[in-house]
């Protein structure tokens, strides 16, 4: 694939989703995963089952702090975009992306924090119809995702 997108999670706390994000990531050819704060990291059965083996060659590295990793990410050229409901985001079918792209996912039910919000270029949210306003984690990575390579 010819854009390089990397994906940074967030205190991700489900093994499930961190294996879901794993086989999407290789589905898209995503080119690294950064599990960052408390998000699990293989080797773990949960992950391994949901990843069906994506875990094993797709590129991970797991760092203790967010922030640093957004940083490094920001220094080595990457777009940082956020995947959040927010006041400044805008609706993801209008983001333009500029490769290099880092997608940053937060945690289930708290999402990203404002200081991690902060640091990112852009934030783009996926519009909501219904009266639950969120998707899972890792159905909202695999959509943003797709739109970002297909934009």
């Amino acid at each position: 694939m010819k854009n390089k997108i990397v994906l940074v999670l967030h205190n991700i706390r489900s093994r499930y989703n961190v294996g879901s994000i794993f086989r999407t990531a290789d589905g898209a050819s995503v080119n690294k995963i950064y599990l960052c704060g408390i998000t699990p990291y293989p080797p773990h059965s949960k992950i391994s089952k949901v990843a069906l083996g994506a875990e094993e060659y797709i590129s991970w590295e797991k760092c203790k702090q967010t922030g640093r990793a957004i940083d490094r990410l920001k220094n080595e050229g990457y777009q940082i975009v956020a995947l959040e409901q927010n006041r400044k985001s805008i609706n993801y079918s209008k983001f333009k992306p500029k490769f290099l792209v880092a997608l940053v996912l937060g945690a289930e039910v708290i999402g990203l924090p404002e200081r991690l919000l902060n640091k990112c270029d852009k934030i783009i949210e996926i519009p909501m119809c219904g009266q639950k306003e969120s998707l899972n984690v890792s159905v909202a990575c695999g959509i943003s995702i797709f739109q970002i390579i297909n934009n």
